[in-house]
């Protein structure tokens, strides 16, 4: 006997609390980092925080005003975004 399990892991919700960026899937896991993995969104205001896109048919999402994007690949592997060195 086999069960089928959908893997679907595009973007559904997104949540920026002030420890935790949140990815909610399709496939119905939720993900979730420190939001100290993105400097750019750790220094973001909530507002900047709150307006994003889900993008590339749900497998990212950018926020614009911060020019910050972040994958659901690199949310699962536990990638932190770099700072640029000066």
């Amino acid at each position: 006997m086999s069960i089928a399990v959908s893997t679907d892991t595009r973007v559904k919700e997104v949540s920026v609390t002030e420890e935790l960026i949140t990815f909610s899937l399709m496939d119905g896991r939720v993900v979730s980092v420190p939001l100290a993995w993105s400097w750019r969104l750790s220094e973001a205001t909530p507002a900047q925080r709150n307006n994003f896109e889900i993008i590339g048919d749900g497998y990212g999402v950018h926020w614009p005003d911060v020019d910050e994007d972040l994958s659901v690949e690199g949310m699962l592997h536990g990638v932190p975004a770099p700072r640029p060195k000066k």
